[in-house]
């Protein structure tokens, strides 16, 4: 059986990255190719570095002003490519040469708190301040626009009304971590 290859992008801490990492660390079937990010001092690379998964760096110039970054996925041509925590918009190039094999996770349920500007706290903030009573994660296919792909899977937390924008924060990370492996998985296999 063919081992299928994962790039992952991310921005931040990378706390997304190590949860799908473990997920398939003892798997033979699935191997992280890289994980790439736009920020030279992420702590992704820490992460990177302590997991042994390939990590590199790129700027905005890589990225969408010359084919650099998309030449170097077409070259991996990987099965999957995994938003987890990434926050530039992916450029058209690369989305048209990755129909159906591009994914995000958002924080909350699409199509509300969705758009640029709603990613993190940002969208933690805004679901306290609406009061609502549940919110949760949508994972996606990634088009040309933010947050309008297909929805592949989402799940919901309620909140409480002594709920803090970090305590929301919490309850969303904590699905992120349960279901996002689990539906790379599925989505790798058509489960």
């Amino acid at each position: 059986m063919k081992t299928k290859q994962i790039i992952l992008f991310a921005s931040g801490s990378g706390s997304n990255v190590e949860n799908i990492a473990n997920y398939f660390k003892l798997r033979k079937d699935v191997t992280i190719s890289c994980v790439l990010t736009n920020k030279s001092d992420a702590k992704v690379i820490e992460r990177c570095n302590r997991l042994e998964i390939n990590a590199l760096y790129f700027n905005r110039q890589a990225f969408s002003k010359s084919d650099f970054v998309l030449q170097m996925l077409q070259s991996l041509n990987p099965d999957l490519i995994v938003l987890a925590g990434f926050l530039w918009k992916i450029p058209e190039p690369i989305t048209n040469a990755f129909p159906n094999k591009i994914i995000n996770i958002h924080p909350a349920l699409l199509p509300k708190y969705g758009g640029k500007g709603m990613y993190g706290m940002n969208v933690h903030n805004a679901v306290l301040e609406n009061k609502e009573p549940e919110t949760g994660i949508t994972i996606h296919y990634v088009n040309a626009h933010y947050d309008e792909g297909a929805i592949i899977h989402q799940a919901k937390t309620s909140i409480s009304p002594k709920d803090s924008a970090d305590d929301i924060a919490s309850k969303v990370h904590q699905l992120e971590y349960e279901y996002f492996p689990k539906v790379i998985d599925d989505i790798l296999f058509k489960k």
